[in-house]
């Protein structure tokens, strides 16, 4: 369902447009318009504004393209206050904390010279870049080079356009000294890339191809970077179609398929997808600032989970897998940690998106078959990051809301064995302290897991999806009974005396001493004001065991009472979490990260929706902007 954005004369003339001089009251935009992938990109290690970088892509699609102003490996791709453009990169990087993989860069010169890394960056101004999420645009300043990006899901096709010189070319840099590049002809350059931070099997490779519209007068490779050269003159544009694949090399040519139409054909349709997925939900009423700031963000939501699989030359749909290293059939997602997205986005995805919902399921149910483990943290297999098991409530979510039913006996199946088992090399795949969980009811503060009362309140939440998957699938009352039972083991680190949740010890007793500010610990980048709200799925009994309504009141206040303190002795420094909560002015609500977000929401079910309403607004006013 696509939809036409309509903004009335007043948010014309805040547009700057003069209404009086239109035939019509109304300003006729598209969604993708009010985008900028600008938004979140004033990020560092020491404090996030998202951490992001400007992303020209298809939604959900395999890869992405991002200009560059860090050397290649650095997490932080791209920073807003820098002021030097370092090459335009393909990545796959869902977090700087995760960084990337499979990435490889491509650099116009206006004098190939400059090709070694250290010398090929150019300066640049926001003045004179365009940041959409279906095209990319800025002026390099040094190389005098207009440099265009668009993408399709599995390609993408750059345009450069070069000034009057003998020594004009493009570096490409795969960025590893395992790297393979061949110069195939003369116009053409395939390799492959297999640098990586994890999540992948021993055969993983990312095969690559760049086709430029222009033979090149002289080409050589140097280990993992290679440098093509021509003769232009000024105002002559060279473009450069490429795609990739993680199956082989001849997958990676019928991928580059997808751009086969040129630059502007691949960027209108890359709009015309980004505008029907945009406007599934049509605002109204806003400014066009806080338009800007909407769409911006459902842009965001758009991206991950990524498209990990390809159409074969038979049109059939294969994929590489993480998990077991071979090439299997079927639909692949990843890029994604659970524990990040369960909240908000997953579901967000569920009812804008069902069929990428779908397909999703899909995917688990295909992971379900390639290895014993859901995975919680994917980039793209298995990766070491966050707690829980909130895969259970993202495919409890699609199937309870008949969205997909193939495939859910595998699922079931690796979620029930995720309970009673921990990934061997990846602790965040399955329940690290399964054994304590399942016989105690928690686990333990003092018994050496980190992130013991976290863990459990994710466990119990996520023992009640299992519960509803297998009451719908209609398993054995016995089974659905055992994993009810364990959805209540919240209580069991609840302490009535500060009406906190807390961290108790083998022996029953809680920990002490105890400082509700304390970040970590016995919590995961929070602190007890922030994670004793995590009972997702019992809000009234949370609200009695505090003593009912009226108390439970005075704790939500209380959050944005006291002040913004903190005790990081459990890091040995300051996070960067906790420099977002101090400078947010907003008491101990730190909505710079996920576990205490949905707690504004609570004032809803104690029947306060005015202080519902009054706090959503600062927080959409105070963080989010564009």
């Amino acid at each position: 369902m696509k939809k036409i954005l309509y903004i009335i004369a007043a948010a014309s003339l805040a547009l700057g447009v003069n209404a009086c001089k239109q035939n019509s009251a109304e300003l006729l935009l598209h969604p993708s318009d009010y985008v900028s992938t600008l938004v979140g990109t004033q990020s560092d290690y020491s404090i996030s504004t998202g951490n992001l970088y400007p992303a020209t892509t298809m939604p959900w699609g395999m890869n992405c393209w991002t200009p560059m102003t860090s050397k290649l490996g650095d997490g932080w791709t791209y920073r807003y206050d820098a002021h030097l453009i370092t090459g335009f990169k393909q990545t796959h990087q869902p977090s700087p904390w995760i960084n990337d993989y499979a990435y490889y860069s491509v650099m116009p010169l206006r004098d190939v010279a400059n090709a070694p890394e250290e010398n090929r960056g150019s300066w640049f101004s926001h003045k004179s870049e365009t940041a959409k999420p279906y095209y990319y645009q800025v002026y390099l300043a040094d190389h005098d080079v207009n440099a265009e990006m668009t993408a399709s899901e599995r390609g993408a096709v750059l345009r450069f356009t070069f000034p009057d010189s003998r020594t004009s070319g493009v570096v490409i840099d795969a960025a590893d000294p395992n790297a393979v590049l061949t110069i195939l002809d003369s116009k053409t350059i395939v390799g492959y890339t297999t640098n990586n931070h994890g999540g992948v099997t021993p055969e993983f490779k990312n095969y690559f191809v760049l086709v430029f519209d222009k033979p090149f007068a002289d080409a050589s490779v140097q280990g993992d970077e290679a440098v093509v050269s021509f003769d232009t003159v000024r105002g002559e544009q060279v473009c450069v179609r490429t795609a990739s694949s993680f199956i082989s090399q001849e997958q990676a040519m019928v991928n580059l398929r997808e751009v086969a139409a040129g630059f502007d054909s691949v960027c209108e349709a890359a709009k015309a997808r980004w505008d029907d997925v945009l406007g599934r939900i049509e605002v109204r009423g806003g400014s066009v600032e806080q338009m800007k700031t909407f769409y911006s963000c459902l842009y965001r939501s758009s991206i991950f989970p990524r498209k990990l699989y390809e159409i074969a030359e038979d049109g059939s749909e294969l994929h590489y897998s993480p998990y077991n290293g071979q090439i299997c059939k079927g639909k692949m997602y990843g890029d994604v940690g659970f524990w990040d997205v369960f909240r908000a986005q997953m579901p967000l995805i569920n009812f804008l998106h069902p069929s990428i919902a779908a397909e999703v399921q899909e995917a688990m149910a295909n992971i379900a078959c390639e290895n014993a483990f859901l995975p919680e943290w994917c980039s793209p297999g298995h990766r070491g990051c966050m707690v829980g098991n909130n895969s259970a409530s993202v495919v409890a979510d699609v199937y309870l809301k008949g969205i997909a039913t193939d495939g859910i006996e595998d699922i079931y199946r690796a979620l029930v064995y995720g309970t009673e088992n921990v990934h061997p090399e990846v602790s965040s795949s399955g329940r690290l302290g399964h054994e304590y969980y399942n016989t105690l009811g928690y686990i333990p503060y003092n018994v050496g897991i980190n992130e013991n009362v976290a863990r459990t309140l994710e466990y119990a939440y996520n023992d009640w999806c299992i519960a509803l998957l297998a009451e719908r699938m209609g398993r054995p009352s016995e089974e659905v009974e055992k994993f009810k039972a364990r959805s209540e083991n919240w209580r069991n680190v609840f302490d009535h005396e500060t009406k906190l949740m807390r961290g108790k010890n083998l022996d029953g007793t809680f920990q002490s001493p105890f400082s509700p500010y304390k970040w970590g610990d016995a919590f995961t980048e929070g602190n007890a004001w922030h994670y004793t709200w995590s009972v997702f799925h019992n809000v009234e009994g949370l609200a009695e065991e505090m003593g009912g309504a009226d108390a439970m009141h005075q704790m939500l206040d209380s959050v944005f009472v006291v002040p913004p303190i903190y005790d990081d002795s459990y890091y040995g420094f300051r996070i960067h979490e906790i420099t977002e909560m101090q400078v947010a002015a907003m008491g101990n609500y730190a909505h710079g990260n996920q576990p205490i977000q949905h707690m504004i929401y609570l004032y809803n079910y104690i029947g306060d929706q005015q202080s519902c309403r009054k706090h959503v607004l600062d927080v959409m006013n105070r963080m989010y902007s564009c």
